[in-house]
């Protein structure tokens, strides 16, 4: 009997290879390892694959509109991802005709439609009959072993709920995309790329919103009134944020001179809970408060941290921990290191998490597995302890905090002031991460008089909304049901790529905006969260078995086509709008020789960006762009053109390379050339000075100066 084992990626498939059959022979079919087990009538193949190895393309490429798809192989759409092929091939010579096999890519929509897609097409439609999956949250050895002994039948709702996913995001994203190049391309003649998504767009849409209202908000000033006491305690005045400076007055000549007689003191006691167990996004948004990590950068980390087998799955949205996870054994594999155990010894039994309200069923919240690291560098090692330390705190007790509140008159005018301290840190004692507030409580007694050193007025001004960053950005894509915990964070990451927003806290450049303005007015749709949102759920209601991936990728086309008429019927203001906006969003200065705009623009030639004049080919002015680099809004203080930020770790220089450097003398242009029109330029030589032509070595037309003068 012989038997597959199907895993999404090479480290996956050496962990379950090795939990499974510690003997198994590490084998090399032509690039691609795999492991081999043989009994004596059973041989097992444990053979990966490296992610996604299928992608959808339109079967035929000349339609008008991209709906009729199939699934094809990654390297016949994408050239650069060639390497694919030899996981095809492998799987394809080492897996087919096998009498079981087991799917055991992650347990997720996306690792349930990796699985299907290389059972399906490489294996043949009969294999699908012959599968079963392995189902696990964590890739430690007894959890691999349990998946393997205890299998349970393909998830068809994931499958269908995968296909129709990938599906919606083509047709939506690939369609509206090119019928907006489109209409550029039939209005002004000039091609320009540009990319709208199912999902990529409502969520550019929300930050051109913020970036509007920050902009409309005038600033109106305030003042707040304080009054300063002994051992210099503050108390605030309670009418707060005071917007007429007559009042401000009135109440300043109110206090004046008047000691503070305290009116009530009141103590109280809060109970903190301990947190929630990580999810993803909980997870992201913290690395992001406490070491500044972006929520992409942490997904890949606790991506590879899983992988290695030190934290559970961590796309989950769950913030609950099952008692099928064996806390005491978690905890016995984490005092192994010193600074664990000192937090573990102090937890009380019996052992019970504190669990958030969020649930996901297919796996638990991030959690560590209790095998501990060897080696990790600087940010997985971070992100493994911030996880650790937080799994801790959930079975922690309560933290209790006093806080005193006081409130007293100075004048017939009430101020008050407040103070905050531990009484007991309870699960703030295995949370290093949590603000301590540990404040003096002065011993003041209700009806006593306190000399008042000052009252005095602060002048402030009202503040806009705050701007996004990636972690909050996120937590309102979530509130607004856009996109799923996994694709968040890559659509944000595309929106960068795009120079549709730029900088940590969000702005969204001139192009971004200029898009969204544009769509909103001709083709408001697409820019639709609500749109958005009514698919999320209909896939959702796929996975249950509630509707069909045939019924809503129908709705889909229908919503695709009357987006697309929409376009068709004002595509010449569309094309015309769209083309301004992507030419004012590339303007990053003025030309230095021609005072022209310099213009970033990118080479299909070269696939590279680089940055030139728009007087193009009148004024030839060029700079380069190392890979990857951004331009940044700050001038170089040499030359006033923009500064870049390039390469890691981040450095900066300014765009002019030769910034700096001696520079030589300018060409004196003379004349056109008889030959070909290009400039005639004073050159020196071997024997002297001689006009040649710009065009050299193309050209090779040269003349002596005094040829050039009697000839004029």
């Amino acid at each position: 009997m012989d038997e597959v084992i199907i895993c999404e990626k090479p480290r996956s498939s050496e962990k379950i290879a090795r939990a499974l059959f510690p003997n198994a022979k590490k084998k090399k079919y032509k690039k691609i390892y795999y492991w081999v087990h043989q009994e004596e009538d059973k041989k097992t193949i444990i053979i990966p694959a490296a992610g996604h190895l299928y992608t959808l393309k339109p079967k035929n490429p000349n339609e008008e509109l991209f709906f009729d798809l199939e699934w094809a192989p990654v390297p016949e759409v994408d050239k650069k991802k060639r390497y694919i092929q030899d996981y095809i091939d492998a799987i394809d010579g080492l897996a087919k005709n096998a009498d079981k096999y087991l799917h055991a890519c992650d347990y997720d929509i996306e690792g349930t439609l990796i699985g299907y897609n290389v059972l399906k097409h490489i294996c043949g439609e009969e294999a699908l009959q012959k599968t079963l999956r392995m189902k696990f949250s964590t890739l430690t050895r007894d959890d691999i072993i349990k998946a393997y002994k205890n299998p349970i039948e393909l998830d068809y709702g994931q499958v269908d709920s995968g296909i129709a996913r990938h599906v919606l995001d083509f047709i939506f994203g690939v369609n509206i995309s090119r019928s907006l190049m489109k209409s550029v391309k039939e209005s002004t003649n000039r091609f320009i790329k540009l990319s709208a998504g199912r999902v990529q767009t409502p969520a550019l849409s929300i930050l051109v919103d913020r970036e509007k209202a920050i902009r409309k908000f005038k600033p109106e000033p305030y003042w707040i009134i304080k009054a300063i006491l002994e051992n210099d305690i503050i108390a605030l005045n309670q009418r707060g944020k005071i917007f007429q400076k007559n009042k401000v007055k009135s109440v300043l000549g109110t206090c004046k001179g008047k000691d503070a007689i305290i009116e009530e003191v009141k103590i109280n006691r809060i109970t903190r809970m301990p947190p929630a167990p990580f999810n993803l996004g909980g997870l992201q948004a913290e690395a992001y408060k406490v070491f500044g990590l972006s929520p992409k950068k942490t997904q890949s980390i606790a991506q590879n941290l899983y992988i290695e087998g030190y934290i559970s799955y961590p796309r989950t949205s769950s913030q609950k921990l099952p008692k099928t996870i064996d806390y005491e054994k978690i905890f016995k594999g984490l005092s192994k290191d010193p600074r664990f155990k000192e937090k573990i010894t102090n937890l009380k039994k019996p052992l019970k998490p504190h669990e958030g309200k969020k649930e996901d069923e297919a796996h638990p919240a991030i959690h560590p597995t209790g095998l501990l690291p060897e080696k990790l560098g600087k940010y997985e090692k971070k992100v493994y302890e911030l996880i650790v330390y937080r799994f801790i705190s959930v079975f922690g007790e309560k933290a209790l905090i006093e806080s005193m509140n006081t409130k007293l008159d100075i004048g017939g005018e009430i101020f008050k002031f407040s103070r905050k301290r531990v009484v007991k840190m309870g699960w703030m004692e295995q949370y290093p991460y949590q603000k301590i507030e540990d404040e003096k409580f002065p011993e003041f007694e209700e009806g006593e008089k306190i000399p008042v050193k000052e009252v005095k007025a602060e002048e402030r001004e009202t503040k806009p909304p705050s701007r996004y960053n990636e972690a909050s950005l996120i937590k309102e894509m979530e509130k607004r049901g856009l996109g799923t915990k996994s694709t968040r964070a890559d659509i944000i990451s595309i929106l960068y790529d795009r120079k549709y927003i730029e900088g940590k806290k969000i702005q969204v450049t001139p192009l971004g905006e200029n898009i969204i303005n544009t769509l909103k007015r001709y083709c408001e749709k697409i820019t639709s969260e609500e749109l958005t949102r009514q698919f999320e759920e209909e896939l959702k209601k796929i996975m249950k078995g509630k509707t069909s991936k045939d019924k809503i990728i129908k709705k889909a086309k229908e919503e695709i086509i009357s987006i697309i008429e929409e376009i068709e019927k004002n595509k010449e203001e569309i094309g015309k709008h769209l083309y301004k906006a992507y030419q004012k969003g590339r303007i990053i200065g003025e030309c230095p020789e021609c005072k022209g705009n310099l213009l970033l623009k990118y080479s299909d030639k070269t696939k590279s960006s680089f940055v030139g004049c728009s007087r193009f080919p009148e004024c030839k002015i060029v700079y380069p762009l190392p890979k990857g680099a951004r331009i940044l809004k700050s001038k170089c203080e040499k030359c006033g053109l923009p500064l870049i930020s390039y390469g890691k770790p981040r450095q900066r220089a300014c765009l002019d390379p030769n910034c700096g450097k001696e520079k030589k003398d300018k060409i004196e242009v003379v004349g056109k050339c008889p030959r070909c029109g290009n400039d005639l330029v004073k050159r020196s030589g071997r024997y002297g000075e001689f006009i040649g032509c710009k065009g050299f070595p193309k050209c090779r037309f040269t003349a002596s100066v005094e040829e050039v003068k009697e000839k004029g």
